[in-house]
């Protein structure tokens, strides 16, 4: 197991390199005019730099760098050259646009790469429907498929402040308790620096003004990268998690999919849905659940919250099922009907609710209490983080 001061020292060294270097690149982004421009269909109102993937790849890098001395990292480097053409590929999409075609093989290129040089794919199922094992013809084309839809819901989810960053907190806690548990040091660290990485990044972009920047499409697509790559490790035979330390019963597949369940389901919602309009499942929409909260008058500090809390309850609604003995099958219909409700149930029930209705009005009444960045202590954040 892993000492923790060397956990410590890899969070600290992510964070303190993302406090050191965010402002150089907020300065860089305005001189060279890197910048996301508002439009009909974005959020903001004013330019804002999209550089902070740079900012988060750096940390996290650094991270690992520092700690591979301690322990042994080496499988992590396959991981960071897959983040590094993730992070090109999103930033040159910021900055001069790629078309969807080509991000899209770009992605299942980068998956193929950590397939076929980390021998890693989701080839055991761990008892859902009977499953555990599966051949590598059917796991390899079922992880491409799993991790380029993580990667594009990631990136999908990015339209108000702090909620990717946010998320990607959140998920990076869960899974970076599971490996720890389960002694699998590489991916631990990769959790922890990750978390080191955004937290900054994230004060930044929810309560700094002239310091917000984005993460930008480049630090969505490395970010999916590394929530897909906990998730084929999660699920992949060569990681050899010690059977004793899963609780019995316990559905590793239903856990994975809680914990990405707001972004694959929302993600799923919206894409279906273009594509039984007739348009392409990539088309750009305003219909994304945080489209709906800022639309019912939530700030983006109180959209990123209410999403993050829908997964959380997704979350514990998995590991409830599996308290009360439920079974990896009914876990994962529990993940799913959950899932659906809450990401699918709420926005067109919401939707197609009368504007005077009990819900939107109580919604409403939630959303006006959200605007809480700008006022009081939060002011003084805002102020602190600026001057960083």
């Amino acid at each position: 197991m892993i000492k923790i001061e060397y956990i410590l020292l890899a969070f600290f060294a992510a964070l303190i390199a993302v406090v050191w270097i965010h402002p150089r690149l907020v300065k860089i982004a305005h001189m060279k005019n890197i910048v996301d421009n508002p439009n009909a269909r974005k959020l903001q109102q004013a330019p804002v730099p999209v550089l902070g993937g740079v900012a988060v790849f750096f940390g996290i890098v650094l991270g690992i760098v520092l700690t591979s001395g301690y322990t042994d990292c080496m499988s992590l480097m396959t991981i960071i050259a897959a983040m590094l053409i993730m992070l090109y590929t999103g930033t040159m999409d910021d900055i001069m646009g790629l078309s969807a075609r080509l991000r899209l093989l770009l992605e299942i290129g980068v998956v193929g790469l950590l397939i076929f040089t980390n021998d890693m794919a989701i080839d055991n199922f761990h008892g859902l429907w009977g499953l555990f094992q599966i051949p590598m013809a059917v796991a390899v084309p079922v992880t491409i498929f799993a991790a380029v839809g993580i990667i594009n819901a990631v990136n999908l989810i990015d339209g108000v402040n702090g909620l990717s960053s946010g998320f990607c907190i959140m998920a990076s806690t869960m899974f970076g308790g599971f490996f720890y548990l389960t002694g699998n040091t590489p991916m631990l660290i990769l959790a922890v620096v990750s978390v080191g990485s955004l937290l900054p990044f994230f004060f930044h972009n929810v309560f700094g003004k002239t310091s917000k920047m984005f993460i930008g499409d480049g630090g969505a697509l490395v970010m999916g990268i590394v929530m897909s790559t906990f998730v084929v490790n999660t699920l992949s035979n060569s990681s050899v998690i010690p059977e004793e330390t899963i609780p019995e019963s316990f559905g590793l597949v239903p856990f994975t999919l809680a914990i990405m369940s707001i972004p694959v389901f929302d993600t799923l919602r919206v894409m279906t849905a273009r594509m039984m309009r007739g348009v392409s499942p990539f088309h750009p929409d305003k219909t994304h659940l945080h489209h709906l909260f800022v639309g019912l008058g939530f700030s983006h500090a109180g959209t990123s919250m209410m999403l993050i809390l829908f997964n959380v309850v997704i979350i514990l609604s998995q590991s409830l099922t599996w308290y009360l003995g439920g079974s990896v099958d009914l876990q994962l219909y529990v993940v799913i009907i959950t899932g659906a409700i809450l990401a699918g149930g709420i926005y067109y029930g919401v939707s197609h609710s009368s504007d005077d209705s009990l819900i939107r009005r109580s919604l409403r009444a939630i959303g006006r209490a959200t605007h809480f960045e700008r006022k009081g202590p939060f002011l003084l954040l805002q102020k602190l983080v600026d001057r960083v």
